[in-house]
């Protein structure tokens, strides 16, 4: 962060200082009534003035979002960077595929496959795969979860070689929980 607004600002935790964009200060700084913006707004702001880099992220992109107008005409776009990507198996997989793919298309161009790397952690939760083969006992979980693994060797093969190839890229395993669950608990 450049803090072209001077609005870096910290807080104490149990762990030590932290630090944060202020979007009062940005207010002060600005003179733009930042807090009546609606909190989606808001959120999306707090984000571009934590990330503004002076090149990807500019003040001048700060400045317009905190002089977001409902009825104004859309003529900008605004460059969003998220801290992290959630994704569920159905969506994690497809995505590890292309980032596969995209690490054989930069090998056979002669590249480095390792420059191909999420830009922010992904975790994918595998929760909605494992198909109900046995219920009614003590051990019904452990037995559909042994038959999911055995059903789908490969899939959890790739999903393994995905952890170890990329730095940015965690999977949780089925049996931990749901993908909101884990997020509350684990991730978050």
């Amino acid at each position: 962060m450049t803090d072209a607004f001077h609005t870096q600002d910290t807080f104490s935790t149990a762990s030590g200082s932290k630090q944060f964009a202020s979007l009062k200060k940005l207010e002060a700084a600005l003179g733009a009534s930042v807090a009546r913006l609606p909190v989606s707004i808001r959120v999306v702001l707090e984000s571009v003035l934590r990330n503004c880099d002076g090149v990807k992220v500019t003040p001048e992109h700060v400045k317009q979002l905190a002089g977001w107008k409902p009825n104004a005409e859309r003529t900008e776009e605004i460059p969003f960077t998220v801290a992290r990507v959630i994704l569920q198996d159905f969506t994690g997989v497809p995505l590890l595929a292309d980032l596969a793919a995209m690490r054989s298309a930069a090998q056979k161009l002669g590249k480095d496959p390792k420059k191909i790397e999420p830009l922010v952690p992904v975790d994918m939760v595998v929760d909605h795969s494992i198909q109900v083969d046995a219920a009614g006992s003590h051990d019904a979980l452990d037995l559909n979860m042994k038959i999911e693994f055995e059903r789908n060797r490969e899939r959890y093969q790739f999903l393994k070689w995905g952890m170890q190839a990329f730095d940015t890229f965690k999977v949780v395993p089925p049996g931990v929980g749901i993908v909101h669950q884990v997020n509350m608990e684990y991730l978050a």
